[in-house]
């Protein structure tokens, strides 16, 4: 198969027109042994799109290419690939695209940590190139970061899982979630939904915590056994003293959540884990006395094995997350970008058409 040897793609060329995008054609980075080139069928829009285009995490390189939860079709692999990657091959990438898979924490299953990796987009390598993500025509990336999709599940969809869907997954598996476990999901935004279906998919009882009780409906049809609603409820903190086990925050911000009354609801011995990725000025305060048997902590994307297993939740539960296509275009992701502003999208975007829009 021929392809352009020049990427075309949707990009930011100024945060201060980020609802204004341009079509662009830039090279890809340098092609790799272990590098793969993906056709790009379909990409999900994550919050953290949204706040680099913005500029909210400051001013990046341009064009700025976002889009980090690819799914596509493999058309090129470098020629030390060891992961059985082929041709032809249907494969998701998340949130990143390269890790130096040598030191302690990728051979542990860490790789998202490693202090060499790049993220799909608006991250340099070694060489200087700046990462491009998926609002592209094609993505070139390190094999490890490709990871299959099985068979039964729809690309649309499954879109969203590989970084906020993976985001949630992580912490709930490596916290303990399943039979017997009560955890809670506080904020019901576009990870918030995709954690109440997989904790709810992993056998524990299911907590959905929100500030209102606007999302409720929709919480209890996604699989919540109880809601929360914390500007509604006075007494929350009393109602539910010691019941939860878990809670993974999945607010977009934390400077709403009430960090004296949160800890209260946790058993002894009880995580709360943060995946929230604020502005770069948000601060947090906490009253140590007040987290007394109590661990709190953050935790941020999720390893290939990890993707691998909650593609397999997902195969085998159906799991589905709420999603609304948008035409991959310049009209089409600003409208992406000018309803996250509002809050205007129940629960998520994926980007389609690519083929319509974009040169083959």
């Amino acid at each position: 198969m021929s392809y352009p040897q020049e990427f075309q793609g949707i990009a930011i060329l100024d945060h201060k027109e980020y609802l204004h995008p341009k079509k662009v054609n830039f090279p890809p980075k340098v092609f790799g042994d272990h590098d793969v080139d993906i056709k790009v069928e379909c990409c999900g829009v994550c919050g953290s799109d949204h706040h680099f285009a913005k500029g909210n995490w400051g001013d990046v390189p341009k064009p700025l290419v976002c889009g980090h939860e690819i799914i596509g079709k493999v058309v090129k692999v470098g020629d030390n690939c060891e992961t059985g990657v082929k041709v032809g091959d249907r494969v998701g990438v998340g949130a990143e695209c390269f890790a130096c898979l040598k030191c302690d924490r990728c051979k542990s299953d860490n790789e998202q940590y490693c202090e060499h990796q790049v993220w799909t987009l608006s991250k340099a390598y070694e060489d200087g190139y700046v990462s491009k993500g998926g609002f592209a025509n094609y993505v070139r990336v390190h094999e490890h970061f490709a990871i299959p999709i099985p068979e039964n599940l729809d690309s649309v969809t499954s879109a969203p899982l590989m970084c906020g869907g993976i985001t949630v997954f992580s912490p709930l598996l490596r916290n303990g979630c399943g039979p017997g476990k009560k955890v809670g999901i506080m904020g019901i935004g576009g990870i918030g939904h995709m954690g109440i279906m997989l904790a709810k998919a992993m056998g524990a009882e299911v907590y959905a915590i929100s500030r209102s009780n606007a999302k409720k409906e929709d919480a209890l049809k996604l699989g919540a056994d109880h809601y929360i609603a914390t500007k509604e409820e006075a007494d929350w903190d009393t109602k539910y003293k010691d019941a939860l086990d878990l809670v993974i925050i999945c607010a977009g911000s934390l400077s709403d959540i009430d960090f004296d009354r949160l800890p209260t609801i946790m058993n002894i011995g009880g995580k709360i884990v943060s995946i929230a990725a604020p502005d770069a000025t948000e601060k947090v305060i906490l009253n140590p006395l007040g987290l007394l048997g109590v661990s709190i902590s953050n935790s941020a994307l999720g390893s290939r094995k990890e993707i691998i297993q909650l593609l397999k939740l997902a195969s085998e539960k159906n799991i589905k997350p709420w999603v609304e296509t948008l035409p991959i275009s310049e009209a089409g992701v600003g409208e992406a970008f000018g309803r996250m502003d509002t809050g205007d999208v129940r629960y998520r975007f994926t980007m389609v058409d690519y083929d319509k829009e974009l040169s083959n």
